[in-house]
């Protein structure tokens, strides 16, 4: 419901960040009329285009599909780690786990399983 949304929030002890990830906040739109932008792409998986809207001028940039590529092809061809690396793609699957294992549970807190 209401888009893509896609996020994090880091609160640590000496500051708190937030990466909107989807929706991009760079760009908002306010559009009282559905039929105003009929034939307008605003942003993938929006319900309507009326009301407050996050379009994206380039869609696949803002949110690093291209740069995901790049860094892939690079890290093929020239025999090199990926930029995020092994122990980040372990340490958010033991993470998304941790998520799972949570639900099932009822939201009780579980420990992240660690390889």
């Amino acid at each position: 419901m209401g888009g893509v949304s896609n996020w994090l929030d880091v609160m640590a002890d000496n500051h708190r960040t937030r990466c909107l990830i989807n929706p991009v906040n760079a760009v908002q739109t306010y559009n009282p009329r559905e039929e105003q932008l009929a034939d307008v792409y605003v942003v993938e998986k929006i319900g309507t285009k009326q009301g407050w809207s996050f379009p994206q001028p380039d869609e696949d940039w803002m949110t690093g599909y291209p740069q995901e590529f790049q860094d892939f092809a690079e890290s093929f061809a020239f025999g090199r780690e990926p930029v995020s690396g092994m122990e980040l793609g372990e340490d958010t699957m033991a993470t998304v786990y941790a998520g799972y294992l949570s639900a099932e549970k009822g939201g009780a807190e579980v420990e992240i399983p660690r390889p």
